[in-house]
């Protein structure tokens, strides 16, 4: 059966001489890999060049449900980006995001949902001109909505814990993983900030390091097998 859906490229790795396998969170099948054939042809109907992180394309494939790796028959580009790629500080982040939903997304159902969220917050950090140092952390704290674990903030008062396994606050210490109170605080500001007025809270790179390290724990605690990511550790420089 032949699928098209619109797509969001989140890994890219050479396979051999020939081919890439590539990860897709698609619209209409959720998370895909595939095997990418490398062609230097100009009229090929799949560009390898194509499969950059966090690109929206339009991918056809003939669904194969045994199969392990999907075969593109044609892709093309659905948003063509005006500055994410030439950007170096918004490539580091997208490197970073596609990383880190390529682990977050494996196991996600298709979602027009959440496939919707994705694309207009990429489409957002594209255009965007400034005012975008805290994108990574909105994003991924407004995902958790998606996901099944966003923090519960309505029952927060001055000088409660929150209790990470359980996505809530609680007046005493949790026996669980969890965060004090000076650092609690921060989540109902930080749930509350979107991509219009994120530009007006101010953190230091300290502080933006410290809570990315959280929310990254964060994942790590609600989802299975959620690894260690290799590009952490360069955005984490970035904002030094």
């Amino acid at each position: 059966m032949q699928t098209t859906s619109r797509a969001i490229v989140l890994h890219t790795l050479r396979y051999n001489d020939d081919h890439l396998i590539v990860h897709l969170f698609t619209e209409r099948e959720g998370f895909v890999p595939m095997l990418v054939r490398i062609s230097h042809a100009a009229k090929a109907a799949v560009r390898h060049t194509l499969f950059q992180p966090l690109a929206l394309l339009e991918v056809s494939w003939h669904h194969r449900p045994t199969a392990g790796l999907q075969r593109p028959k044609a892709a093309r580009t659905a948003v063509m980006f005006s500055d994410l790629i030439y950007n170096g500080h918004k490539l580091s982040v997208a490197f970073f995001l596609a990383e880190f939903l390529g682990a977050a997304l494996r196991l996600e159902p298709p979602s027009e949902v959440l496939f919707s969220y994705l694309e207009q917050s990429i489409r957002w950090l594209d255009t965007a001109d400034k005012g975008y140092s805290n994108f990574h952390l909105v994003f991924l704290l407004r995902l958790t909505q998606y996901l099944g674990f966003l923090p519960q903030i309505e029952a927060y008062r001055q000088g409660a814990f929150f209790d990470m396994l359980h996505c809530r606050f609680t007046p005493t210490r949790p026996p669980t993983p969890h965060l004090a109170p000076e650092e609690a605080q921060w989540l109902p500001t930080l749930l509350r900030i979107n991509y219009d007025n994120m530009r007006h809270f101010r953190l230091t790179g300290e502080q933006r390091n410290r809570f990315l390290n959280i929310v990254n724990d964060y994942y790590r605690l609600h989802l299975t097998a959620f690894p260690q990511l290799k590009s952490l550790e360069v955005l984490r420089d970035i904002y030094q």
